[in-house]
């Protein structure tokens, strides 16, 4: 199991009737976005919070949070809350909010392009027996 199915849907029931949401499979868990931009994920037993830049270094000063390292490296406005930082749903609320607040506060998505791949086909001649 990549990502815990309760805590997704304890995010489903609280970010229910939220219109322009949406919930996508990304790096092997769930992704929630707003605009285009993701606000909040699940990892395994973790929450991905989107904080922003500025108000990484706050939130990691918060309980049971810690840098979201991903790829090895540290993700500067990302970070994980681990299960007890979020056990009720006051709590769970709060770190969905926070992201929801902060993905707000920024431009929209730029549509991507849909790249359409001309696939060309070529006949070869029948071969005819004699």
């Amino acid at each position: 199991m990549a990502y815990d199915e309760q805590l997704a849907a304890r995010v489903r029931a609280l970010l229910k009737g939220q219109h322009a949401l949406a919930e996508e499979q990304m790096f092997g868990g769930l992704a929630y976005m707003s605009q285009g931009k993701m606000f909040a994920g699940i990892l395994k037993g973790d929450l991905v919070v989107r904080v922003g830049s500025e108000a990484n270094d706050q939130a990691l000063k918060e309980p049971h949070t810690r840098p979201m390292d991903f790829t090895g490296r540290p993700m500067k406005g990302y970070i994980y809350v681990s299960p007890d930082g979020m056990k009720t749903a006051v709590q769970l609320r709060k770190w969905l909010t926070r992201g929801q607040t902060f993905v707000a506060c920024l431009p929209p998505a730029k549509r991507r392009a849909i790249r359409r791949v001309t696939k060309t086909i070529t006949h070869q001649p029948r071969r005819t027996s004699s």
